[in-house]
């Protein structure tokens, strides 16, 4: 039994389930749902109600898993065959005569994949042929599950699926691809699938068969009252209704009659027609003027002595009257006479007379407000409140008598009817909820059995897809390996390269500078840091013009723009300068072309040499 908080924060999750997706769980049986709900929070890892509402809100896509998870939408084609057996025996030759031709309608409600559909669809066929079956059946299968009635659209099958269908039947009822098997059009035309709540929809009329197979179970005594009224609207008179193995009709037998309960078939008891309830009007010949003073005192002395607690008013509600009574029962004084209702404490307690007396105004007719309670310090007390209209014989409105009808000793008889009559339902829906939970915790391992079939199946795949992809990547690695060799060998021949050519740029005595086509320095051997003191790392990666140095370098920037456009192969000049040490000194520049493998110009090497 769940506690307070617990069961408060699952009607929060019913409660975000129907505003946010229109799923109304409210009529559905608690132990149940919450059973399915606690399935779904083991497999997301949630483990109160609480967070996995938080869940749901910050998650949208767990919807349709927590939906497949409530619907168990477990069916399959035929069966418990002996139901069918009956169907074809009984209920078809009745509802579908060969040689009649009035339509034949089905209703298959809480349909799941649609198999209950097909399969009576096919009896149909058998018994009208082909041609009758298509121009005289209408088949509606209807659920709330939107994901199943997609399926049930599709009507393709697997042999699995198939297994209980009769071989004749697979060959001329379904079309057959491999190892699917598609509906046939004749018969999946005559299937009308569509999204339909039991509890919140209007129902479909006049069928001759409603299938509703091991569905009620999922609801309270509550809701099953109110889809079983509605079935006995859709259902024509002598129309039957199939039931699950764990659903039975104790408190409806006034609907439908058993014909066969071990099968669960029921057919519908004749509507008739309830007389209705005529209301006595008042008498105004008690209220007429009395001519004669004897008559009027012997009208008063009955009055007075009548058992029931009455009153008098006036056409403008004035208390004309009470009997002894009312004097005894409410207290009332020969000095409230002449008062208005409003003010007398009568007025509101027991009941609310003054509304009543307005309608009765308004209606001209009877009312009574019925079992209003009176607490005394005794007890209570149950007064039936009967406002009558006194009427002269224009019938214009002279006043109205309320009388009190005590019906306490009524009303308790009747409660204590009522009690024993609910003990004795609640006896019955015990017994039939026992049964139903046991149905409804067979329909879970069946479905726990399937699922585990298909995880099975699916660890099986995943299985054989991992080895595929081992071996695949153990070819890639050996692959990377191969690749992995020859980059070795090539950056062993690219450093051996990076040091011959670092040793001829060291063993040069001349200041060697290389620049690329952006005037960027990418070498600057010793001699250079030897001539002007600028270390390589400072000035690689740099602007050549924007050096600092003893020379003049603004001077170089029109011959290395020559040699880099290819207008002069080589440019030669003198520039005076100053070495790193302060020295004045003459250097001799050359500027030649750094060519490419496509003798392409990728830059310039400049030369610097003293000159004394």
């Amino acid at each position: 039994m769940p506690h307070a908080a617990e069961s408060t924060a699952f009607e929060q999750i019913l409660d975000y389930l129907r505003q946010t997706r229109g799923f109304d769980f409210t009529s559905y049986k608690r132990t149940s749902l919450m059973r399915r709900v606690r399935r779904r929070m083991q497999i997301v890892e949630i483990g109160t109600f609480e967070a996995y509402l938080d869940h749901l809100q910050v998650h949208p896509d767990e919807f349709i898993p927590l939906f497949n998870t409530i619907l168990i939408n477990v069916s399959g084609f035929f069966r418990d065959p002996e139901v069918w057996d009956v169907v074809r025996t009984t209920v078809i030759p009745a509802i579908a005569p060969p040689d009649g031709g009035a339509p034949v309608r089905i209703w298959s409600a809480g349909c799941a994949g649609g198999q209950e559909a097909y399969t009576v669809a096919m009896l149909l066929a058998e018994a009208l042929g082909v041609d009758g079956f298509r121009e005289r059946v209408k088949i509606y299968a209807t659920d709330v599950d939107e994901e199943g009635l997609v399926e049930a659209r599709r009507a393709v099958f697997d042999e699995k699926q198939l297994e209980a269908v009769p071989s004749g039947f697979v060959d001329k009822y379904f079309d057959s691809s491999g190892d699917l098997h598609t509906v046939t059009r004749d018969v999946r035309r005559a299937v009308i699938f569509g999204r339909h709540d039991l509890i919140q929809d209007a129902p479909i009329s006049r069928i001759d068969l409603l299938l509703c197979r091991n569905t009620l179970m999922y609801f309270n005594s509550e809701a099953q009252g109110r889809i079983m009224a509605r079935f006995s609207f859709s259902v024509n008179p002598g129309g039957f209704l199939m039931l699950g193995r764990a659903e039975m009709l104790f408190s409806h037998a006034t609907l439908f009659a058993a014909l066969d309960l071990k099968r669960r078939l029921f057919r519908s008891v004749s509507k008739r027609h309830q007389p209705g309830r005529t209301l006595p009007g008042g008498d105004a010949r008690e209220d007429s003027v009395a001519q004669d003073t004897h008559e009027a005192r012997l009208r008063e002395a009955a009055f007075d002595l009548s058992a029931d607690p009455q009153i008098i008013l006036d056409a403008a509600g004035t208390l004309i009257w009470v009997n002894a009574a009312a004097r005894r029962v409410f207290g009332l004084t020969p000095i409230h006479l002449g008062a208005p209702l409003r003010d007398v404490e009568i007025s509101y307690r027991p009941a609310d007379l003054r509304s009543g007396f307005d309608r009765l105004r308004e209606d001209r007719r009877e009312i009574t407000l019925n079992a209003v309670p009176w607490e005394r310090a005794g007890g209570v007390r149950f007064f039936d409140v009967v406002f009558t209209p006194l009427l002269d014989d224009s019938r214009a409105l002279l006043g109205a008598r309320v009388a009190f009808v005590d019906v306490t000793a009524l009303k308790n008889v009747q409660d204590e009817l009522e009690q024993s009559k609910q003990e004795l339902e609640t006896a019955f829906e015990e017994l039939q909820s026992t049964n139903e939970e046991l149905e409804t915790t067979n329909e879970e391992l069946q479905s726990t059995v399937e699922e585990l079939e298909t995880t099975n199946e699916e660890l099986q795949s995943t299985n054989e897809e991992l080895e595929t992809m081992n071996e695949e990547l153990q070819s890639t690695n050996e692959e990377l390996q191969t690749m992995n060799d020859e980059l070795r060998n090539r950056s062993g021949d690219l450093n051996a390269a990076n040091a011959f050519l670092e040793s001829v740029f060291t063993s040069l005595q001349s200041a060697v500078v290389v620049l690329d086509p952006e005037f960027r320095i990418l070498v600057w051997n010793v001699g250079a840091t030897e001539l002007w003191g600028v270390r390589p790392d400072e000035a690689e990666r740099t602007s050549f013009f924007a050096l600092d140095i003893g020379l003049p370098v603004k001077d170089l920037h029109q011959p290395i723009r020559d040699v880099l456009s290819g207008a002069a192969g080589q440019r030669q000049l003198k520039l005076a300068a100053t070495s790193r040490r302060g020295k004045a000194i003459t250097c001799q520049v050359t500027v030649v072309p750094l060519l490419g493998g496509d003798q392409q110009t990728k830059g310039v090497i400049v030369l610097m040499e003293t000159g004394g």
